[in-house]
């Protein structure tokens, strides 16, 4: 049985495709946005969160440890990353969930177990399940298998995706797939890598290849204020998505700093302190911009 690793299930989910959905996040991107939302998703092996606010102080993760790789200091608790196996001993003891484990294994018969809990809600409100991470593609088998398992099963599927593979990952599992939710982020080659860590090519491409095939794709555009957002780069995108052959309808995605705690949980900096979310009105030109350019655009809430 594949099996693969997630670090989270979120059901009743109204923004990852239509109707009522199951999310199902997979571990793992070769993307590293500065804007992630879900930074315990780019690693694909398991990794620790440790929350100094909710410790007791009660040290059972110290006597616990088996590499004694946590020791106390004046600001806390301090786990060595040279040290840690990411066993989770210490995260399976703490009482105050101080530490968590991000990421477990699962196999394709338990994950569907969880998403056949809610095909009732699938069945009236025409939603289903939506693969989302990380990114999905860098688990390609177990993904492939999980679309199998809900193309056997008739439960309507969406692939949350950065669109950063090798054509023939995506070439496997795109007839298995209902809904492309594909991101859209720079179009400058050069800003791209700098601001994700990979060249926005292969991503293009992909993107043409889907929609020339014509695969039901909704893009999703983060609007990173000082980043994404700036007139040239979302013209660039409405020039793009306008010439291609299906013309997809492009999510605006505002930008929100809920994540800022997760990075301070992995001992990682947020390179976007100081950035504040963009106002309705810079949202609402942003829409009318690509509007512009003959595509249905949405604003989400």
């Amino acid at each position: 049985m594949e099996s693969g690793i997630i670090f989270d299930i979120k059901k009743f989910s109204i923004h990852d495709g239509p109707g009522i959905r199951t999310t199902v996040f997979l571990k793992g991107c070769p993307l590293s946005c500065w804007w992630c939302h879900n930074p315990e998703s780019q690693r694909i092996s398991r990794e620790k969160l440790y929350a100094v606010n909710r410790c007791i102080g009660c040290k059972a993760c110290l006597d616990v440890c088996p590499e004694n790789a946590v020791r106390e200091m004046e600001t806390g608790l301090f786990t060595d990353p040279e040290k840690c196996l990411q066993c989770g001993s210490c995260t399976d003891i703490c009482v105050a969930e101080a530490c968590e484990m991000a990421g477990r294994e699962l196999t394709v018969n338990q994950v569907m177990a969880e998403i056949e809990k809610d095909t009732a809600f699938y069945d009236e409100s025409f939603g289903g399940v939506t693969f989302s991470g990380g990114e999905p593609l860098a688990q390609p088998d177990f993904l492939f298998a999980l679309l199998n398992a809900c193309r056997n099963r008739q439960i309507h599927t969406a692939l949350d995706t950065s669109g950063f593979s090798a054509w023939s990952v995506l070439d496997r599992i795109r007839h298995y797939v209902d809904v492309f939710l594909f991101d859209l982020k720079l179009m400058d080659d050069e800003k791209h890598q700098n601001f994700t860590g990979v060249s926005n090519r292969t991503i293009l491409d992909n993107l043409l290849a889907l929609s020339s095939d014509g695969h039901r794709i909704r893009i999703r555009f983060p609007v990173i204020p000082g980043i994404t957002d700036d007139e040239d780069n979302v013209s660039a995108i409405g020039v793009f998505a306008a010439g291609l052959p299906s013309m997809p309808p492009i999510d605006l995605l505002p930008y929100h700093r809920l994540a800022a705690a997760k990075y301070e949980r992995l001992g990682k900096a947020y390179r976007l302190q100081d950035i504040r979310p963009s106002a309705a009105d810079s949202m609402a030109r942003l829409a009318d911009l690509l509007r512009g350019f003959g595509l249905t655009v949405n604003v989400e809430g």
